[in-house]
């Protein structure tokens, strides 16, 4: 069979950013170490090109959140490096993690007696200090069921430490000692990317990176420290002209005000450049190419303008700082991450 042609986007990714933001994370997370949260295809950069970066760079440990993700990982890691953070709650679920080798994070007395009676091993035990998700809360720590578990790392996870000076992360960190002292563990984990930032004493043994290893920024103490990974690019697909009162789009929502040249990008809402983009603009040799009217499925129309020497075939990219596209958006840095599409070559 001939194979198709090259796509017209891509998601050009700096692998040397990536294996950065890992160094720079884990030194900051002394006097522990940071692992690697790779769940939702590393953020949606793709774990086949991702992980083994973050495993060059020095990551042992690594959180997928479903089980389906457990076999892509398996292809790059040892499955004792593997950790799921949704758990078990089925008996299929607890024999899966056994027979594979993976460590499952038990959440629920239901998740640690299923675990048990599947044979048991180490896991991982999330604990709940104030976020409402999944976890134990601390009055079912004493539960025999709790007492039957081999664990390795102790768990719990922060609801505001993007907020810096939150009296939340306060009082979660005061919570999660108290359960440190409490249960038997081998290690002990709390941070996430903010909290890695929010001050060595949220260290603990291991820390769990996830958007700031992709290149997002969510606490002010990172800005500096963390580059850029993801960059999308589209060619232009059609390059054409607008008379003075022609309109662009969808809706006629953009009216020329004199002769202009414009291009189409095969770029869209579609690959996670949702219409919240409307008003930003597409670089190319090193001119900013203003967004027409409204973003289609598939195409986005820039002027060209600045760039009159741009053909068709010519690459233009979307600048993706994550802080400053969040801000232009509306979205969050973790939404500008997990919603770009699967066209991207």
């Amino acid at each position: 069979m001939i194979p198709p042609p090259p796509p017209t986007l891509r998601l050009r990714l700096d692998t040397g950013a990536l294996a950065h933001n890992w160094r720079a994370l884990d030194a900051m997370s002394r006097p522990g170490r940071a692992g690697a949260a790779i769940k939702a295809d590393c953020y949606g950069l793709g774990l086949d090109r991702c992980v083994p970066v973050l495993r060059d760079a020095g990551a042992r440990d690594f959180f997928v959140a479903h089980w389906q993700e457990v076999m892509p990982a398996l292809r790059h890691l040892a499955p004792e490096q593997i950790a799921v953070l949704h758990g078990p709650i089925t008996a299929g679920e607890a024999g899966y993690a056994r027979a594979t080798g993976v460590r499952p994070v038990i959440n629920s007395l239901l998740q640690a007696r299923l675990w048990t009676q599947s044979g048991g091993g180490p896991c991982h035990l999330m604990v709940d200090t104030g976020i409402n998700r999944l976890g134990l809360r601390p009055e079912e720590l004493g539960d025999s069921a709790i007492a039957e578990l081999e664990i390795d790392t102790l768990i719990s996870h922060l609801a505001c430490a993007d907020e810096p000076g939150s009296a939340m992360t306060a009082r979660q960190l005061a919570a999660f000692r108290a359960v440190c002292a409490l249960l038997p563990h081998r290690r002990a984990s709390l941070a996430n990317s903010a909290g890695i930032a929010s001050g060595a004493e949220f260290a603990f043994d291991l820390t769990r990176p996830g958007l700031a290893l992709y290149g997002g920024v969510p606490h002010p103490a990172l800005a500096g420290n963390i580059r850029q990974v993801a960059q999308p690019e589209a060619a232009l697909i059609a390059v054409r002209k607008l008379a003075a009162g022609e309109t662009v789009g969808y809706n006629a929502t953009f009216t020329a005000s004199r002769e202009m040249r414009v291009g189409i990008v095969s770029m869209g809402y579609a690959d996670g450049i949702l219409r919240s983009w409307r008003g930003g603009a597409f670089r190319a040799q090193g001119c900013a190419l203003p967004m027409l009217g409204t973003i289609s499925m598939d195409m986005i129309v820039i002027d060209l303008t600045a760039a009159p020497e741009l053909v068709e075939g010519d690459w233009a990219e979307l600048p993706y700082d994550l802080p400053h596209a969040s801000a232009h958006t509306g979205l969050s840095q973790y939404e500008l991450l997990t919603t770009l599409g699967r066209r991207f070559g």
